[in-house]
């Protein structure tokens, strides 16, 4: 996995590089990448920060890690700031908020995502109300959360505002108490999620995978949700293929939705898809899918700081797909959705939150 390491099929085991760099495999199988504290460096600005500081959680199957951008790459990127780093390179995703445990339980006061916004949702579910604080090194296709807080997209330079280490708190938003930072759905988007990371495991990430991952999912999504949703005290019952409840207000605009003046009082925004038919309902999930915004068909439109979702029907308590940030699981509703102020600190250029975004 790392060139010139020999040992890392060895639990246990590791070498050392000529430029100081320590590879390895931890007890649970995670490539291990850590360097030395380096040497004094003339670069005033840049602290050295010691090497328990500052630990990075990659993901292995981050959209620009298959494009090269690879955990070497990471870790120069700090090593040109002065500063100590330990790269983690997660092959499998299901893992990395237990990882990221793993990490505060090691004492790193910092704790760098890197990954797209399914990865930092992960990441951020386990340092939630520590003392540790959460960096970003975006590496997705979105990267909604590290725009939203204006964190830069170039690694050097979100590197360079870890290091700096200036931060702020944020908030979050959970359903049943699993957290998300963007949106979280049920429905056909879900579907297409699912079948997309299939097709993705095979033929590798494309824009055309992504097309055909909508096309099969035709044959597979289920008939139209039938739901209650109660939110701000008002409840209506309705029949959709397709719930959408948004947390980011930065999401909203990129998407040229409105209300995200309804997130920056405070509380999410749930979208409701109209009862469509099947081909009907994949386009509109698709639409936001690939990020195009909400499809022309008239979405209801509710909003709250808490919002409960509940089945109708004879089937009313049987586990759903849900998806959180892009990564799908199956929970059974109830679902119970609400906001969370200052849960979280993250770091960034400026610390000033100003409008939510």
């Amino acid at each position: 996995m790392f060139h010139g390491c020999t040992h890392l099929s060895y639990t246990g085991r590791s070498c050392v590089t000529e430029s100081g760099t320590v590879r390895s495999v931890d007890q649970s199988g995670v490539a291990v990448l850590t360097r030395n504290h380096p040497q004094p460096v003339t670069h005033k600005e840049s602290p050295v920060v010691s090497p328990k500081d500052i630990c990075i959680i990659m993901n292995a199957g981050s959209g620009q890690q298959d494009a090269g951008l690879g955990p070497e790459k990471i870790e120069a990127a700090f090593v040109d700031l002065g500063a100590a780093c330990t790269v983690k390179l997660i092959d499998d995703g299901a893992t990395i908020e237990a990882e990221t445990r793993n990490a505060l339980n090691e004492g790193y006061k910092k704790i760098v995502a890197a990954g797209g916004d399914g990865t930092i949702c992960a990441v951020a579910s386990a340092i939630r109300g520590s003392a540790a604080a959460m960096g970003i090194l975006p590496l997705g296709t979105f990267n909604y959360v590290a725009r939203s807080l204006d964190v830069p997209t170039d690694v050097a330079a979100a590197a360079k505002v870890i290091v700096q280490a200036k931060s702020r708190t944020m908030r979050i938003a959970t359903l049943n108490d699993s957290v998300f930072l963007n949106n979280a759905s049920l429905g056909a988007y879900p579907a297409i999620l699912e079948t997309r990371e299939g097709i993705y495991k095979r033929w590798g990430r494309s824009r055309p995978a992504a097309y055909w991952a909508v096309i099969k999912t035709l044959g597979t999504v289920r008939p139209p949700l039938r739901l209650r949703i109660t939110a701000d005290g008002k409840t209506r019952d309705v029949r959709s293929p397709l719930v959408f409840v948004v947390n980011n207000a930065y999401q909203l605009r990129q998407m040229g939705v409105e209300g995200a003046d309804l997130i920056e009082d405070g509380k999410m925004v749930v979208f409701i898809a109209p009862d469509a038919t099947r081909i009907e309902m994949i386009r509109m999930a698709a639409v936001i899918a690939m990020g195009m915004g909400l499809p022309e068909r008239k979405f209801e439109v509710m909003s709250g700081a808490e919002i409960l979702i509940e089945g109708i029907g004879r089937r009313s308590r049987r586990s759903r797909a849900i998806a959180r940030d892009g990564e799908r699981e199956h929970l059974s509703l109830p679902f119970r959705l609400k906001v969370i102020e200052d849960a979280l600190t993250v770091l960034v250029a400026d610390p000033d939150p100003g409008t939510p975004r």
